[in-house]
């Protein structure tokens, strides 16, 4: 699968997919992954994409012309995905991962500045995402959660796909805790069940664990 990023600022993408899983997954084949730096489609010599939005107001926008031309230049696959990453966008969540994970490619809209010219939007997306009611500076950070989250779904990039049917959300609700060694850490000690074998009782105390962690923390989650 291609992971393809539109960025400014394509060092902190290949920073962030080059290390620890995805690293591998990459040096497996697993996954592709490539960006289109728009300032590398500017028309003048200060390689500028951005300028003052029409009706006035403070910040800048991102062109669109130059993020086309980003776009074609990766020249993505059909039924690939673009995805822009926008505050005012769809909430980012595990379905929409594991709907996207089946696409032969996923491409990135890290916007800057006051975003972009809506156009981008209009002309280029398939999808348009927020990963949470908040703004940050920049597009890639979101793009990265999301590629992350998309890339753990796909054949062999997790070392043990069993990690994925536990995961939170992949049930529809939260997962519960787990515990690892020592036994004892401080007084605090691992719940006896999880030290005594019995491998129907660990599964039951996991379930009731689990839905009392989502009733708790996500309600919204929880079944009525």
């Amino acid at each position: 699968m291609r992971l393809d990023f539109v960025t400014l600022f394509p060092e902190i993408i290949h920073a962030v997919m080059g290390c620890s899983i995805l690293g591998r997954a990459q040096e497996a084949n697993l996954i592709q992954v490539r960006t289109a730096d728009p300032r590398d489609f500017a028309y003048d010599r200060h390689r500028s994409v951005d300028d003052r939005p029409y009706g006035g107001g403070p910040g800048m926008l991102i062109r669109v012309e130059p993020v086309a031309l980003a776009v074609r230049s990766l020249r993505l696959p059909k039924g690939a995905a673009i995805v822009l990453t926008d505050p005012a966008g769809d909430r980012f969540d595990a379905k929409a991962a594991r709907t996207l994970a089946k696409k032969p490619a996923v491409a990135f809209l890290c916007g800057h500045y006051e975003g972009f010219d809506h156009r981008v939007e209009e002309l280029l997306a398939t999808h348009v995402f927020s990963v949470g009611d908040f703004v940050v500076t920049g597009g890639e950070v979101p793009a990265l959660l999301m590629a992350d989250a998309i890339a753990r779904h796909l054949p062999g990039v997790l070392g043990d796909s069993g990690s994925l049917e536990i995961d939170s959300f992949a049930q529809g609700g939260l997962s519960g805790p787990q515990y690892t060694r020592p036994p004892d850490f401080e007084g605090m000690h691992v719940p006896e069940v999880l030290l005594s074998g019995n491998h129907a009782e660990v599964e039951r105390w996991r379930r009731e664990q689990a839905l009392i962690r989502t009733r708790e923390r996500r309600p919204d989650l929880a079944e009525p």
